[in-house]
């Protein structure tokens, strides 16, 4: 029986943060799962062909969102996961969720947190007039990007950079620090201070 640290990516999209988590061979890591909630992603590609089981639960087919969390619990339950990675998943976790898991879950956001938090995140950065963005590993609370952060990326926004050349800046960055941040996790080195995330030696 294996005893490394077993974590399950959820994403809904293209999946280029989850391949980049599974390619970093993190020491003592293993990515049990994938889960994905949307039948067309390109991610449940990468996971067949990285040997990696996939669960695939569509949210439509719920009448509520506990009802599709329950499900989600009940699927993933007998892989003993140790942390979920959310990694381009494209739906709020609900508290009921987020308290089954606590302090278990993830998140990467694609800007500097706290500063444009929710949808379009690099978009909000340009419009703004940012000077920098990047992006941000933190701990998933009740709220919409509000858990305590534990590791940041940052890049410059130059003049000609577009929408487009800024969020593939950003997806450089966010492949060096999502699996950076798990393996800080998976040795027990983050410690919770109030907001704070303090990284042991």
């Amino acid at each position: 029986m294996s005893d490394k640290f077993k974590i399950a990516i959820f994403s809904s999209g293209n999946g280029s943060n989850f391949e980049a988590i599974v390619k970093a061979n993190i020491p003592n890591v293993e990515v049990s799962l994938l889960f994905c909630n949307m039948k067309d992603a390109h991610v449940l590609e990468r996971a067949k062909n990285l040997s990696i089981e996939s669960i695939f639960i569509s949210h439509k087919e719920y009448d509520s969102r506990k009802e599709f969390e329950t499900e989600i619990i009940s699927r993933i339950e007998k892989f003993n996961i140790q942390l979920i990675v959310l990694a381009g998943f494209k739906r709020i976790l609900s508290p009921f969720f987020t308290s089954h898991y606590e302090k278990k879950v993830i998140n990467l956001h694609p800007s500097l947190l706290p500063a444009f938090t929710g949808l379009h995140a690099p978009r909000q950065a340009i419009d703004y007039g940012a000077k920098y963005s990047g992006c941000t590993v933190h701990y998933v609370d009740e709220g919409v990007d509000t858990g305590p952060i534990i590791t940041q990326g940052l890049v410059e926004i130059e003049d000609v950079d577009t929408e487009a050349t800024l969020i593939e800046k950003i997806h450089e960055k966010e492949h060096e620090i999502l699996p950076r941040a798990i393996q800080l996790i998976a040795e027990d080195k983050c410690v919770l201070q109030g907001r704070r995330v303090l990284i042991k030696n």
